[in-house]
């Protein structure tokens, strides 16, 4: 969902090099009634978004989009700062610090998922592998 607000964000519209990348101006997401919107801090890119931008390998576009992509928004990893919070959401306030994976995080602004499971709220160690395996399984937004 997107609001009139805009914000700057890198895009691409067809398969190619990272050349098809364009920094552009689009409407600033809206969250759900069950979503955060994030002020994005830092974004990382990984293969999933070489993958994405390339459209390969080519089952990959079975998902994604056969001649050109669905979506036109790129990024996974997020941190930053919440802005705003959905209806449902008790867990989160603005302000708070968070992590996670939401798609569209090469922007000023991503929508994320507002999760947090009972087991990992208050513990925020980053360097163990449990913590790693639980954000890779749950790709949602976490205290940071």
């Amino acid at each position: 969902m997107y609001g009139a607000q805009p914000m700057k964000a890198i895009v691409y519209d067809h398969y190619g090099p990272p050349d098809v990348l364009r920094f552009e101006e689009i409407e600033k997401p809206v969250p759900t009634d069950d979503q955060l919107l994030i002020q994005v801090r830092a974004s990382s890119v990984n293969p999933y978004d070489w993958h994405s931008i390339r459209g390969t390998p080519s089952f990959i576009r079975l998902f994604a989009g056969l001649r050109a992509p669905k979506s036109r928004h790129l990024g996974a990893d997020v941190a930053g700062v919440v802005e705003a919070v959905g209806r449902n959401v008790t867990t989160f306030k603005p302000g708070d610090a968070v992590f996670g994976t939401a798609k569209g995080s090469f922007a000023e602004y991503v929508c994320a998922p507002a999760f947090v499971s009972r087991s990992q709220a208050g513990k925020h160690h980053l360097a163990t592998g449990r913590n790693r395996t639980h954000r890779r399984n749950h790709r949602a937004a976490r205290p940071a």
